[in-house]
């Protein structure tokens, strides 16, 4: 991590930590080791106030302890670094640092999970801590995949965050769906009315074939456009008649008259 000038007295826990150094100025590396041996989630520090305070907002030597609010370590616990396969737990809820599920051996560098307690980093970092299980950039648990959480200790207020970003991602989702069902509906509705008026012209334009067919009939019936009682006229000027007058039709399908 990036070099911090300590105001706090060195070592700060020479019974439970030692502190490694290498580098420069310019490339200042440190890394943590353990000089005792604790069983699976034993107690490993206290988070005590002092020498802990609350850190005003975040910064990347801070560590979050709920959903708002932060605290300052003040002490060489801060040079316990990343890893994605951690051998610490920082449980903020009981202001403790405890074992992970393999315990703790004399020897073995003292790392944690940062997402375990970071929401959203102020400075993300790629990782290079080695394990099979890597997550490659650490940004803080807001930018990790649920699969990328699985089976790693998570402080209750991130758990809390997880479960509200999830519920939100939901809630847009559902209402894509229902903007584009919405979108489905109103084209649906706007082919019902097309097809209304297509069938509505065509019923008309049908009518409109029938009233001409039916003209048609009577003149072939009647002898020439107009009424049925001048067929006879028509007869009488040497016009050939076609028929049954439409008034002799009438009667005699009333019974009134035999058509000749």
């Amino acid at each position: 991590m990036a070099p911090v000038t300590p105001h706090w007295q060195q070592p700060s826990h020479p019974e439970i930590q030692q502190v490694l150094t290498s580098g420069d100025a310019e490339s200042f590396l440190t890394k943590s080791i353990s000089k005792i041996k604790l069983p699976p989630f034993g107690l490993f520090a206290k988070l005590d106030f002092p020498p802990c305070t609350p850190a005003p907002m975040p910064t990347y030597a801070t560590v979050q302890m709920g959903r708002d609010s932060h605290l300052n370590l003040n002490s060489d616990l801060l040079y316990i670094n990343h890893s994605c396969d951690p051998s610490l737990i920082f449980d903020t809820a009981n202001l403790a640092v405890i074992a992970g599920p393999r315990g703790l051996e004399v020897g073995d560098e003292l790392t944690f999970f940062y997402p375990s307690t970071e929401w959203s980093m102020s400075q993300p970092f790629s990782c290079f801590c080695g394990s099979p299980s890597c997550k490659g950039t650490i940004s803080g648990a807001k930018d990790m995949a649920p699969s990328q959480l699985e089976g790693l200790f998570l402080n209750g207020h991130i758990r809390e965050l997880l479960a509200e970003q999830q519920a939100q991602g939901v809630e847009r989702e559902g209402d894509k769906t229902a903007e584009a069902l919405r979108a489905a509906l109103a084209q649906a509705e706007k082919a019902v009315e097309a097809a209304r008026a297509a069938l509505n012209s065509y019923v008309e334009s049908v009518k409109g074939d029938k009233n001409t067919k039916k003209g048609g009939v009577l003149n072939g019936v009647n002898g020439y456009h107009g009424n049925g009682e001048n067929g006879n006229g028509l007869a009488k000027e040497g016009l050939q008649r076609r028929g049954p007058t439409s008034r002799e039709l009438s009667g005699e399908m009333g019974g009134d008259t035999i058509a000749a």
